[in-house]
């Protein structure tokens, strides 16, 4: 389908059974129309299951035939991530299958019958009759490569918020437990800082250790070992700490759990950064775009998980409206308002 509007409303002709779908955790609803506003049949109320998907299938077949309809158009509402199946469902079963945007089937839920009600069935008419006025558009649903680079993007950004979320939780514990410690060691992370959280994090174990000690552990895990100075400094920090002394056993605990999630995190995203890698070197036009300077693999990867295949786009305005970066202006009259990004993709 073309993305112009009047090509929208063109496509939907006498012919086209209409159907709109509110899209639900368990349980969906489903009515059907013509092209005029008219609906057909009965509404359809079915499962989040292969057997409502069937029943769903079966429905707007016997639609069509008992209308003359030789083409389906089925719209719903993106809602969270309850109609991924669906969709895929119904275009595997080659129907039309198109999203209208959720704010204007808030905005207008009340042009039929003047009331601010809402429910499933009315939703289901209101979709339906967005549709009919060509007021949707066609999900980018990725295929292929483009789709394994969608899922690992997303697992990326899950990995991400966990890693940073982590992150402050070691902060956490040592404003609790060591305050002192960033002003021994300002990167946390460091490999010597590493083995001292995790052999000796408290500071009364770095004083029962002694700076003799922390270079021994230091020096049998680090190639390039840091030297005394610093270990006098962590000792001088740990005799006087300001820290809670109450608790330790669980307060290493504590520590340690946070570095093995810490650990496994960075371990999943280093893994997962190398397999978009080997994605992106398979799709086509990716190794040129990674070729321009300032642009590495996590933007080029995040923009064509969104996009898919660049092919597929007739000019550039419509990027820019899935991206949410097209413009928008406020005037009236002779009042000339400021030219926005409407930041709606």
């Amino acid at each position: 389908m073309n993305y112009t509007q009047k090509s929208r409303i063109e496509q939907i002709t006498d012919s086209t059974l209409i159907v709109g779908i509110d899209v639900a955790k368990e349980t969906h609803v489903a009515r059907a129309q013509d092209h005029r506003g008219i609906e057909l049949g009965k509404r359809l109320i079915f499962d989040s299951n292969h057997r409502g998907f069937e029943a769903l299938h079966t429905w707007i077949k016997e639609l069509q035939r008992s209308y003359n309809k030789t083409t389906a158009v089925v719209g719903m509402e993106p809602t969270g991530h309850y109609w991924f199946t669906m969709a895929h469902y119904l275009l595997q079963k080659e129907i039309t299958t198109v999203v209208v945007n959720p704010a204007h089937v808030k905005k207008s839920k009340e042009l039929d019958d003047n009331s601010p009600t809402k429910n499933d069935i009315k939703d289901a008419r209101v979709i339906a009759q967005l549709v009919k006025d060509g007021r949707y558009s066609e999900p980018n649903i990725l295929t292929g490569k483009y789709a394994e680079l969608r899922v690992a993007m997303v697992q990326r950004e899950r990995l991400m918020r966990s890693l940073i979320e982590t992150k402050n939780q070691v902060h956490n514990w040592m404003d609790r437990y060591f305050p002192e410690y960033p002003t021994v060691f300002k990167d946390w992370e460091g490999k010597a800082s590493m083995i001292t959280l995790k052999n000796f994090p408290l500071p009364q174990d770095v004083v029962n250790l002694g700076i003799e000690g922390i270079v021994t552990q230091w020096k049998n895990e680090v190639k390039r070992a840091v030297g005394a100075k610093r270990a006098i400094k962590l000792v001088e920090a740990a005799s006087i700490s300001v820290g809670i002394s109450l608790g330790q056993t669980m307060a290493r605990r504590e520590i340690e759990m946070l570095l093995e999630q810490y650990m496994l995190l960075t371990k999943q995203l280093d893994e997962l950064a190398q397999d978009v890698v080997t994605i992106l070197e398979e799709i086509p036009g990716a190794v040129q775009m990674l070729a321009i300077p300032g642009l590495g693999w996590i933007t080029v990867a995040g923009f064509l998980a969104e996009t898919g295949d660049l092919q597929a786009y007739h000019h550039p305005q419509q990027i820019l409206k899935l991206a949410g970066l097209n413009l928008k202006e406020n005037s009236s009259g002779k009042h000339k308002g400021q030219t926005r990004i409407t930041k709606r993709g």
